[in-house]
């Protein structure tokens, strides 16, 4: 069977040229793409290689709700690292529309929010060749560089047939996207193992599927199958017949009994003898049909990997995971690993067009990734991540919080079991941030898995070198937004702190970001005159409050590393402007992800909204990174020497109003620093800890 490598020269799955032998692509993209490596040529690579891989297929939801739980549903299957997954095109739907539920929005999610490589499903049937057009531009701005293109079926109830000045068939519409747009889209097209339900013969079906090759089409991903030898003949019978570019077999694990004979009929298939006898004694336990599509599909996937296979398996999903995710570890597929980052901050886009330049972030965003993509996504270039004026309409509108990938995916009695079904005073909400960060349950007996102003469940593997202190002081009311401790000199390949090129090491300055009550923040003010070597910055919701000690707007890097043959990359830092551009979102979630959870005008709602207008939200640096820092006996043992000394009569909300802004306070003592007795590094930027 290893002969099955090399029929007319090539294998099973022949790697074909890549782009620059079939032609310029597209010349807009050439400069801002010099680092993009299109799904085409990763696929040859991983054949080359002989590195296998797999792939999922996902549909448009059905609302809103659904669009939220589908992006976490990308993110928990994306951690397997499958090569590229694809959304389908549902013409019932208004695929092309801007709404949570088309196919378009899904698939521009799944790309700037998942950084998942995005392959959108595009037909050609009721569609003229300009509605067409219109939806490829679409794709091509959003960033999207790989299609499915299918004729597509009619809607239920309906006959096929041509659209005047539209497409007859596939192959028609691969020859318009090459035309139109040459090598810009990778193009996908649909092989049939078992014979097109339209097509007189399976020779026939051959043919046609050889058409859309030569019509340009880069791979060929196939209906679903049910046994081995099905999809070895068509591939034999593909390589026979001239056609050369890699075949990837798609495999829908059997995961109901209804869902299947429904999705055979669509097929035009008929399921195998051996399948039927296996399956009816237990149609109605979902658990056993699932268990036993299960091992239906290693079975036949090792049986293809045995005759000489060697590429990659697309998954039929229909937007569920535990069966492909159980077939994909029995297989071996299933590889979640670190990759090393390139950067220290999250990566949620893999849109080569609009974030390749991007080497600077603000550290505000660490736990908010997918709002600051979102933020800068109409961004021509990433100047050293500076934001300008908080009021440029560049930057987003801080309305968007209803967008669906900015949601998080929990019921709301989920969180109001986190976050206090009731709340009668401060101290609840101080109580909820030390649950989050410590690890424990709430006074509910719930876990508190995430806090409004994190967009993932859970925290930073690096929050255990400083929870403690991060526990102590949220249990007092300085409810932090993000941490870093100073780290010095730890190579690049480490596995907790590492990012970069290999071979370099890398450094960061302590840093904490908190929102605090007014008389802490006058105290706090008081206390960091004594460390010099401390950068503040003090902000309120309604910018009455702006008091920093950071000359002009200076920028401080707080991350930085150094590589061989490279210069010093500094690609987190704190910079005032961004600071107050990030206020405003930090502030409104108060709002509108927790109070907004409540009655209006209740106990509950009131404690929200009191702290979100009362509240200052507080950045400190300490920049003699390689001592130990002294952030944390100033917030937890100065802070409260300060505090027992502070008047109880005094507005001290009032007072801070009516410091000058950009006040500078003078050092009065040099505090001693001492050597750290602490780990050698200590850990990456954390949300709340």
């Amino acid at each position: 069977m290893r002969l099955l490598h090399q029929q007319n020269g090539s294998g099973i799955n022949s790697p074909s040229p890549p782009d620059s032998e079939t032609g310029d692509g597209d010349s807009a993209f050439s400069e801002e793409d010099s680092c993009f490596v299109s799904l085409k040529d990763k696929i040859n690579q991983r054949l080359q290689s002989g590195d296998r891989w797999f792939s999922l297929e996902f549909f448009p939801p059905r609302t809103a709700a659904g669009a939220v739980n589908l992006i976490n549903r990308f993110e928990r299957m994306g951690k397997g690292q499958p090569l590229f997954c694809d959304v389908t095109w549902h013409p019932a739907g208004n695929p092309g529309s801007d709404k949570p539920t088309s196919s378009m929005t899904t698939a521009a999610a799944m790309l700037h929010f998942c950084a998942l490589e995005t392959v959108l499903h595009i037909t050609c049937c009721n569609i003229t060749r300009e509605g067409i057009r219109q939806h490829l531009d679409k794709a091509k701005r959003l960033g999207i560089r790989n299609l499915v293109a299918l004729r597509g079926d009619p809607l239920k109830g309906q006959e096929w047939k041509i659209t005047e000045d539209g497409f007859a068939y596939a192959s028609d519409l691969v020859a318009f996207i090459r035309q139109e747009y040459g090598n810009f889209f990778t193009i996908a097209v649909a092989g049939y193992p078992v014979k097109h339900p339209e097509a007189q013969t399976y020779e026939d079906d051959i043919q046609n599927l050889k058409t859309k090759v030569d019509a340009g089409a880069d791979v060929i991903i196939t209906q679903l199958f049910f046994e081995a030898e099905t999809f070895i003949k068509f591939v034999h019978d593909c390589r026979d017949a001239g056609i050369l570019i890699p075949i990837i077999p798609g495999i829908m694990p059997i995961q109901g009994y209804h869902s299947l004979r429904n999705l055979v009929k669509l097929c035009g298939q008929e399921i195998p003898a051996h399948i039927q006898n296996a399956i009816e004694p237990i149609k109605d336990n979902d658990l056993a049909i699932r268990n036993y599509g299960v091992a239906q599909a290693v079975e036949m996937i090792r049986s293809i990997m045995d005759s000489g296979f060697e590429g990659g398996f697309h998954f039929y999903t229909l937007n569920r995971e535990v069966a492909t995710t159980d077939i994909l570890k029995q297989i071996g597929l299933w590889n979640i690993q670190r990759i090393q980052r390139p950067f220290p901050w999250k990566l949620v886009s893999n849109c080569p067009k609009r974030r390749f330049s991007e080497d600077v972030r603000p550290i505000f965003w660490s736990m908010r990734p997918k709002s600051y993509t979102h933020r800068t996504q109409d961004w021509d270039e990433f100047p050293n991540g500076r934001w300008g004026s908080s009021q440029s309409p560049a930057f987003g509108n801080l309305s968007d919080y209803h967008l669906f990938y900015l949601k998080t995916a929990h019921q709301k009695e989920e969180l109001l079991q986190m976050w206090g079904t009731e709340l009668t005073c401060e101290q609840d909400v101080f109580d909820v941030f030390s649950a989050f960060i410590g690890g424990t349950d709430n006074k509910n007996n719930k876990a508190v898995t995430h806090l409004p102003w994190t967009e993932g469940d859970d925290l930073h593997p690096e929050t255990a070198y400083i929870r403690e202190h991060l526990v102590s002081i949220n249990a007092n009311g300085l409810l932090t937004m993000n941490s870093q401790p100073n780290v010095m000199c730890v190579p690049s390949e480490d596995p907790v702190y590492g990012w970069g090129p290999p071979q370099g090491y890398v450094f960061q300055k302590a840093y904490l970001e908190f929102f605090t009550a007014p008389n802490k923040a006058h105290a706090l003010l008081s206390v960091v005159k004594r460390y010099p070597s401390v950068n503040y910055h003090f902000v309120n919701c309604d910018s009455e409050i702006n008091i920093t000690n950071c000359k002009d707007g200076s920028t401080n890097a707080v991350t930085w590393g150094v590589f061989p043959g490279k210069e010093i990359l500094q690609p987190t830092i704190v910079d005032p402007d961004a600071f107050y551009v990030w206020k405003e979102e930090a502030f409104n979630i108060w709002h509108e992800h927790w109070s907004s959870l409540y009655e209006e005008g209740s106990r509950s709602w009131q404690v929200i909204e009191d702290i979100q207008n009362s509240y200052v939200l507080v950045n400190l640096v300490d920049n003699d990174f390689p001592k130990e820092t002294v952030l944390w006996s100033l917030v937890q043992e100065d802070l409260a020497a300060e505090l027992a000394s502070q008047s109880d009569q005094l507005d001290y909300n009032r007072v801070l109003r009516s410091l000058p802004e950009n006040r500078s306070v003078s050092s009065s003592q040099n505090t001693s620093r001492r050597p750290s007795n602490n780990l050698p590094y200590s850990a990456q930027p954390t949300s709340t800890g």
